[in-house]
């Protein structure tokens, strides 16, 4: 027999953990795009994949953590908290390659080096695995 209360009560939870795990991402993308050194918005409507990449895998590694919290943790402030904790650990990185590996990271982004953006998905998709991994009390 199907359990309506129960269902209702777990598909509520669930709404709620989405939208608020939606809001931590648009606040993440927001902030990201703010720290980087060109414009992701302005470069992926002119079509500039290495933007639209490079974008694309900080966006997944910060999902990735986000993923892990929402499996390891009960309530939301305590969602929230791993959240923030996680997006911080991205700009984190993405500040630390940028000033140490890729001074050059503004000029080779805005001239459409997909090599750069690939590049820079990667450390962003390795560093949120390695967040989302760490993420288990």
């Amino acid at each position: 027999m199907f359990d309506f209360i129960g269902f209702k009560e777990g598909a509520t939870a669930f709404l709620l953990a989405f939208v608020v795990a939606g809001l931590f991402t648009i606040a993440f993308k927001y902030i990201y795009q703010w720290i980087t050194p060109y414009n992701e918005k302005a470069l992926i409507r002119a079509g500039n994949v290495s933007a639209a990449i490079a974008l694309a895998g900080a966006l997944i590694g910060y999902v990735l953590p986000l993923a892990s919290a929402l499996s390891h943790t009960v309530r939301l402030p305590e969602f929230a908290a791993w959240a923030a904790l996680a997006g911080v650990i991205q700009i984190v990185a993405f500040t630390a390659v940028r000033l140490v590996a890729l001074p050059d990271v503004k000029a080779r982004i805005e001239n459409g080096e997909t090599s750069i953006g690939i590049y820079l998905a990667g450390i962003s998709i390795a560093v949120g695995l390695l967040n989302a991994a760490c993420m288990t009390s």
